[in-house]
């Protein structure tokens, strides 16, 4: 039966670091609540000019090389973005550009947070159809140029990075994709980012508008907890699996607390769960991305199970299962 399975990972973040202290510089906030409140100390932001694509690109290098592969052995591009480059051309199709990924076909794939869940589950249906047998599949965003660095309730939370996977066609051997669930819940309001307003009416002044990120961290905090951990628990039951069965859990990385809240629902430990958002802050959907690299740098994973859960604007959320 056909099937699909990692290959080899990256992932890749700006060069700048800036601290709790250097936003207090800008903004009405300190590193004690910073820190009390997300978890989160330092993150990576763009300030060298690099964009999405940027980004994305050189994860996307850095996991090629990994596999041992050369661009032209690329079938799929997809990027998980929601801060792209721009609407046209697709942040993917830059990507495929600047790969010289001559044999690739290339777009974009917006479910914020949750977004590499979900670019993973699709360039595995597309390897399991027979068509495509090497897919990348990249999750990159710049957070910091969608930011009101006047609104202290969001801009404290994010950093810039990028993550990427080699996927390929096999049914056997570490890292097979075992299982997955996916969920929308259509919300426009909670979290929202990049809307441009409609037309009301004809003039030479007209001039497209795209609004900054927003959210109302309450209402977040309460859909995570409401519905991720009985997601989790769900899912596992319907492949006869309990939470003490998986081995490693990357959630996103939207914030500390939010990630202790769900281990300790699960009554799992801490240190099962991946988390780089001390370091680098919500990357939004490269945080799962860099997670698993990271993860994948740093333990064995032979024999191992790996739950990815993302989780984000839409309200979007799902799982994908890993073995190793």
């Amino acid at each position: 039966m056909p099937g699909s399975k990692i290959l080899a990972s990256a992932h890749y973040v700006p060069s700048d670091i800036v601290t709790n202290d250097d936003l207090a510089q800008i903004i009405d906030t300190n590193d004690a609540w910073i820190q009390s409140h997300t978890g989160i100390k330092t993150r990576h932001i763009s300030l060298q000019g690099e964009n999405t694509s940027d980004l994305a690109t050189q994860a996307a290098k850095l996991a090629l090389s990994q596999a041992h592969m050369k661009s032209e052995d690329i079938d799929l591009i997809i990027v998980t973005t929601f801060t792209p480059d721009g609407l046209a051309p697709s942040t993917a199709a830059l990507v495929q550009r600047n790969l010289a990924a001559k044999n690739a076909w290339a777009y974009d794939i917006v479910t914020a947070c949750a977004g590499f869940v979900f670019g993973l589950s699709t360039a595995d249906k597309f390897i399991r159809s027979g068509t495509y047998k090497n897919a990348l599949v990249i999750a990159a965003e710049v957070n910091s140029k969608m930011m009101d660095f006047s609104d202290r309730t969001s801009t404290v939370f994010f950093g810039d990075g990028a993550g990427a996977v080699v996927m390929t066609a096999d049914a056997h051997g570490d890292g097979i994709v075992a299982g997955e669930e996916m969920h929308t819940i259509g919300n426009a309001d909670v979290v929202h980012s990049g809307r441009i307003a409609p037309l009301t009416q004809l003039s030479p002044d007209n001039y497209p508008k795209i609004d900054a990120f927003s959210q109302i961290g309450r209402d977040v905090f309460n859909e995570v907890t409401e519905l991720i951990p009985q997601h989790i628990y769900s899912f596992l039951e319907n492949k006869s699996l309990k939470p003490s069965d998986v081995d490693y859990f990357i959630p996103h990385q939207a914030n500390l607390r939010l990630i202790e809240y769900i281990a300790n629902a699960l009554n799992e430990p801490i240190d099962k769960f991946s988390t780089n958002i001390i370091r680098n802050g919500n990357t939004s959907s490269a945080g799962i991305a860099i997670g698993f690299d990271e993860l994948r740098q740093s333990v064995n994973l032979k024999g191992k199970r790996v739950l990815l859960t993302g989780f984000g604007a839409g309200f979007t959320y799902g799982s994908i299962l890993f073995e190793f």
